[in-house]
């Protein structure tokens, strides 16, 4: 049946406050808009099915009605219990819930005006009835320290515990690795090799070891053997299928693996024996690498090092610090200049670097956060970045030669429809930009990305660029990653935290000891798919959760900056409104309608926010000045209004609106004046502006710095901490640089404005400043022959006729081939 023919669909309905809500179709571009009267009974994320009634407006959009309700998207609610008379209700935290859930006095149990909530649902409303539920967990008072983020917990449906039969299995785990275990490896116990994290990292995962055979580099990478202690069908492994990665929360770390693996036995802990994968790579000095093996391997580490003491050792040039680890430094220095070119090697190839900016949240010991600061990428992080794409690179084509059931890490090509849009509006504004929508390389994005650079539009173009990506995913097909410009790509280095990867190291073991018969080829067969699916859904509910920690605490942060001044970027324009982001990452809305000056219209297609009478815009990317006007804690928002010169108002703008037109002649010096970024003195004077030179200089050098990328997978930052750390991320190593939906400005591109604002105004809620906010071991390096307990390439002949062709034709699309 034709999709115009077709008048029943299936699809996940999207409510809002409003009462009204969209049915979003995968095989439909537009969703499918639900009036209240439509909804029947429907709830927030319900799969429905939806009759098509009508199409209305300018682009038709389908208008339906639900006929049918195949599954509950929710069972349960999260939310703030408030009591009436006789009778209570509960407000969704998921403010896309179009109702409060009805709470009968029986059915509150302990539950006290302002309690965090969980409350089942035992009636969905409809027919003008609100929904009704029984209240089964109480978390506690909303303004109890970390009540919120427990919040955040149970609505994404995280488990905090482990079950007993998982505790019961572990009980037989021992601290030390047996000698048993220990037979049949490759013995690198004698190789030099360090671990590098964050200061406060438990979970030490991964080793790397660098020695040079002539101008060959001889890198490896020691992956801790997680899979030794995780059989699979155990209650351990089930338990780790189910929650599929780690969630890195602002004051907490919830482990995919108990801690007895994740932060014991597995953890590569300075001077002890651990069972460890092994990546060692010959790599010459463009960067190619000629030669691998892969093994199982027994390693002890050397030295425990933190991304600061390298990062004292080769950026700072600190001689304490030199002097401690001398006999460590030349290897760092290798492992530098190894970065280096291998950095250099995948820019030349396309890989694509939006080096975007990523903060981490302070609290205090009471949870309250007192601080936002930038996450710190330096020479230590990127090199172990870039060690850990060629490891992960290296282990995904091994598998691919093979033709073996493998998982893949894939980031397809760009929307065709989105990179249309954006290679029209570069050429609207005055690039000459070529190129087929269809047929987008990473190279072709990469280059045009280099040609804006330094120009007004880069902030536009980059922020387009990276909403017209689509998000990486766990496949058992090999479509390539675009980000990275590379054909072949995986997660391997990261299996106390992610389970593919967990599941990717007992693929190589069979591979390894020639067990993939037809029998466990067709078992993995079976398997991996479902593997893939529910690894990609848990990084996503695991991605928002930590996003949704992050706006609450940015909210609680902003309520004390109340009435103060800001220079921001527009990150978002809709029509009502814009949201402006800080340098500090936090995100507000300057809602269309409090812009003052003219009407406003919203231009889909320039992204902008047009007047009606003036012409003046507000375009994506366009930096602006704000003032902190009000925090909703319950929704998570913040609300801006643009400040300084950024808000002046056009007396006579009445009076032209009267005569239904603007004269530009009349008003162009005007318009210079009050709408332009760079006023002068009397302008500031007039506007209420402040350019004194006592500018908020924190501001600059806390936020100025150059950012790192929000979506690199291997990327280490501290996303390892313990509890109540006060620290975000404190050690996801992060090799891929994931591309997601959401939106964040490179703030070294953007060009600063004359001076930062100060303060001004009141802080309306007269709440005390809790914190402060910134404005603005040997290896001889000889090629072994194979052996067991290995893996081994032999550069020159891999590759049938029939792999050929199709690492070809995969090649074309990514233009890494010709």
């Amino acid at each position: 049946m034709s999709e115009k023919k077709k008048s029943v669909y299936t699809g996940r309905l999207i409510t809002n406050r409003k009462g009204f809500g969209f049915v979003e179709v995968e095989e439909l571009e537009d969703d499918i808009f639900i009036p209240h009267s439509g909804l029947h009974g429907a709830f927030h994320h319900d799969t429905v099915e939806v009759k098509i009634k009508e199409s209305f407006g300018g682009r038709h959009r389908m208008e339906g009605n639900i006929i049918n309700i195949l599954e509950r998207g929710y069972t349960k609610v999260i939310g703030t219990y408030r009591q009436g008379r006789g009778f209570g209700y509960v407000v969704p935290d998921d403010s896309k819930i179009a109702d409060d859930i009805h709470v009968f006095d029986s059915d509150a149990g302990k539950a006290k005006d302002g309690d965090k909530v969980v409350v089942k649902i035992t009636f969905y409303g409809g027919d003008h009835k609100r929904p009704e539920g029984k209240v089964v967990e109480v978390l506690g008072s909303m303004d109890d320290p970390g009540v919120d983020i427990l919040s955040v917990i149970r609505a994404h449906d995280i488990p905090e515990t482990f079950p007993d039969d998982v505790k019961k299995q572990i009980r037989g785990i021992r601290l030390k690795v047996p000698k048993k275990d220990m037979v049949g490896r490759k013995d690198l116990r004698d190789l030099m090799m360090v671990t590098i994290d964050g200061e406060d990292s438990k979970d030490l995962d991964d080793a790397v070891s660098l020695e040079m055979d002539g101008e060959d580099y001889i890198l490896g990478v020691h992956i801790a053997d997680v899979s030794n202690y995780v059989k699979e069908g155990t209650a351990l492994d089930k338990e780790a299928v189910s929650r599929g990665t780690s969630v890195y929360l602002i004051d907490r770390v919830i482990p995919m693996l108990p801690e007895k693996l994740s932060n014991g036995i597995c953890s590569l802990n300075e001077g002890e024996d651990r069972l460890a994968m092994s990546c060692i790579m010959r790599i010459d000095k463009k960067g190619n690498i000629t030669d691998y093996e892969i093994a199982e391997s027994l390693i002890c580490v050397n030295r425990r090092m933190t991304y600061t003491a390298v990062k004292k050792i080769l950026a700072d040039h600190d001689k304490k610090t030199i002097k401690e680890y001398k006999e460590l430094v030349p290897m760092f220095e290798r492992m530098e200049k190894l970065a280096a070119i291998l950095k250099a090697m995948r820019v030349k190839r396309g890989s694509i670097d939006f080096d975007l900016p990523e903060s981490k949240i302070i609290l205090d010991k009471k949870g309250r956060p007192i601080d936002i600061v930038p996450y710190e990428h330096n020479v230590a992080t990127g090199m172990i970045e870039q060690f850990m794409l060629s490891a992960n690179e290296t282990v995904a084509a091994h598998m691919y030669e093979q033709g073996l059931p493998f998982l893949y890490r894939v980031h397809e090509t760009p929307d065709a429809d989105r990179i249309g849009d954006l290679i029209e509006l570069m050429r609207g504004l005055g690039l000459n930009v070529d190129g087929d929508p269809s047929d987008i390389k990473p190279v072709w994005l990469q280059k045009m990305l280099g040609e804006v650079a330094g120009r007004p539009e880069e902030v536009l173009i980059r922020s387009l660029s990276l909403r017209s990506m689509k998000r990486a995913r766990y496949s058992t097909e090999c479509l390539g990653h675009f980000g990275l410009a590379v054909l072949e790509y995986t997660h391997f280095t990261s299996p106390i935290r992610r389970y593919p990867d967990l599941q990717i190291h007992r693929i190589l073991k069979d591979e390894i000891h020639g067990r993939l018969d037809h029998k466990q080829i067709a078992h993995y067969v079976s398997i991996l798919d479902g593997i893939a699916k529910r690894s990609s859904d848990r990084e996503c509910a695991a991605t928002d959760a930590e996003r949704e920690a992050d706006k609450i605490k940015m909210a609680e942060f902003m309520e004390y900056h109340i009435g103060e001044e800001f220079d921001g970027v527009i990150s978002g324009v809709t029509g009502w409104g814009m949201y402006v982001q800080l340098k500090n990452t936090v995100e507000g809305m300057v809602p269309v309608a409090k812009i003052a000056g003219d009407d406003y219209d919203y231009s889909e297609r320039e992204y902008a926010l047009v007047g009606r009478y003036t012409g003046r815009r507000f375009t994506l990317g366009q930096p602006v000045s704000i003032r902190v006007v009000a925090v909703d804690l319950d929704l998570k928002s913040i609300e801006f209004e643009l400040a300084g010169a950024d808000a002046l108002y056009d007396d006579d703008l009445e009076k032209r609106k009267a005569k239904g037109k603007y004269s530009k002649k009349k008003s162009e010096k005007r318009s210079d004046k009050k709408f332009g970024r760079k006023s002068d003195k009397k302008s500031d004077k007039k506007s209420g502006k402040r350019s004194d030179k006592k500018s908020d200089k924190k501001f600059d050098k806390k936020f100025d710095k150059k950012k790192p990328d929000k979506y690199s997978d291997e990327k280490r930052s501290d996303k390892k901490s313990g509890k109540k750390s006060g620290k975000k991320n404190s050690g996801n190593k992060s090799s891929d640089k994931e591309i997601f939906s959401d939106l964040s400005f490179d703030w070294k591109n953007y060009d600063k404005k004359d001076s930062d604002k100060k303060k001004s105004g009141k802080k309306s809620n007269g709440k005390k400043n809790p914190g402060k906010i910134s404005s603005g071991k040997k290896n001889s390096g000889k090629k072994s022959a194979t052996k067991k307990g290995s893996a081994k390439k032999n550069s020159a002949k891999k590759n049938s006729d029939k792999k050929k062709k199709e690492r070809s034709n995969t090649g074309k699309r990514y233009g890494v081939i010709d």
